[in-house]
């Protein structure tokens, strides 16, 4: 799981994410949690009572796009610098996050950490914050919060990138 943080903003970061070409056209391919889970019966957290993250789930064909070039759009377009917030969404639930479901996943993020660091530092930004963790549980969000800035295209989301490259992801 990549997480730019707020439920809000989970589809701006899926619309940052499929228009890479290996990727796909986000409307054909985004399903509901009904779909995909036929007969869910979860309870959804409660905000701020739980210490969740407000997350988006990314399911890749390897085949098509490595993890490492996911990674690289998900530094860019979020400031994982900001600790607990994301532009004027403050709490822990707005924390920069990646939940990586492999050992190898969990290296290449720390890796990927550790490479974007070095650039954002040599611009001017502080530490990178980012929580990397595996074996995080994913619930999905209330529907109403599912597929946000597509049901409410003027709504608000604090997202916004650093302006900075990330150096992973790039083949050579």
């Amino acid at each position: 799981m990549l997480s730019a943080t707020r439920r809000a903003c989970q589809l701006l970061l899926l619309h940052s994410l499929f228009p890479v070409p290996r990727m796909g056209n986000s409307a054909s391919n985004i399903v509901s949690p009904q779909e995909a889970l036929p007969g869910r019966k979860e309870q959804t957290p409660v905000a701020e009572k739980t210490g969740h993250a407000e997350v988006v789930r990314v399911v890749y064909q390897p085949e098509h796009i490595s993890f490492e070039e996911l990674l690289k759009v998900f530094w860019e377009n979020h400031d994982p610098t900001q600790g607990m917030r994301q532009g004027n969404d403050h709490g822990t639930q707005y924390r920069s996050a990646i939940y990586p479901t492999s050992a190898k996943q969990m290296e290449a993020a720390l890796s990927s950490k550790e490479n974007y660091q070095k650039v954002l530092s040599e611009h001017g930004f502080g530490p990178i914050t980012t929580d990397i963790r595996e074996g995080q549980t994913f619930f999905y969000a209330e529907d109403y919060h599912q597929q946000y800035l597509s049901k409410n295209p003027n709504g608000y989301c604090g997202l916004g990138g650093t302006g900075v490259s990330c150096p992973v992801g790039i083949k050579k």
